[in-house]
Order: structure tokens, then C-alpha cells, then sequence
């Protein structure tokens, strides 16, 4: 059974993850994303598909087309090696029109330590 501080510990190192992960998405560090995702990552988009590990790293890649990123209303749910993590997005569109959206993230505790399985997000333009 995992002590309160374990608990405490892994909601703090998925926060962290959680911060990591959106400074490689406004950086294209695909190289974090490398590290970082499952071979068997996928991350729904917004238009509804659904993309493999490298498709999304060919997407990260590429220049973000959208700016002013912030996060708001991070919630870390921790399901035993599972973590769920969920939150709000505000940022601009490349023609400068403020927009929205929410984003959900999966991560799994390996041996290695925690990794991103699964993602999925949407935008809204305001």
C-alpha cells in the first residue's frame, strides 16, 4: 500500500510532467517528446483523429501555430500506476483570435518512470 508522502510525491512529479510536456509543445522539443511517450502513444485531435507516436512527433516538430499558451485548472488524478491528468488552455490563433480549449493526458509509472501514453485535445476560437 502507497504511503500519503508516495501520493504526495507522484501527484508533485506528474505536475512537473505536466509542465514539462506543454514547454516541449511550445518549444517542438521533439526530443522530450522521444524520451517521454510510449511506443504505443496516441493523442486524439481535435478535428477527431486519432495519431500514433510518430505522426505526433512529426507534428511537434514542426513551429507551434498558435501563441500566448497558458494552462489553467490543472487536475492530477492518480489511479494507482495510472495518472490522469486534465486542464484548461488559453492562447491565440495564428491570425491573432483569442481561443480555448482542454486538454487530457495519460501517464503510466514504468520501471523507468512515468510516461506519456495517451493525449487528447481539443480548441475552440472565441
Amino acid at each position: 500500500m502507497r504511503t500519503h508522502t508516495t501520493r504526495a510525491s507522484d501527484l508533485d512529479t506528474v505536475a512537473g510532467l505536466n509542465r514539462d510536456y506543454i514547454r516541449a509543445v511550445q518549444t517542438s522539443d521533439v526530443g522530450w517528446f522521444r524520451e517521454m511517450l510510449t511506443e504505443d502513444f496516441r493523442c486524439s485531435l481535435p478535428d477527431g483523429s486519432l495519431i500514433d507516436r510518430e505522426r505526433f512527433l512529426e507534428r511537434a516538430a514542426r513551429p507551434l501555430d498558435i501563441s500566448n499558451l497558458e494552462v489553467h485548472d490543472v487536475e492530477v488524478r492518480l489511479l494507482g500506476d495510472v495518472a490522469i491528468v486534465h486542464a484548461r488552455t488559453t492562447f491565440s490563433t495564428a491570425d491573432g483570435h483569442a481561443a480555448s480549449g482542454r486538454y487530457t493526458d495519460v501517464w503510466w509509472r514504468r520501471r523507468t518512470g512515468w510516461m506519456a501514453a495517451a493525449a487528447h485535445f481539443t480548441r475552440r476560437i472565441e
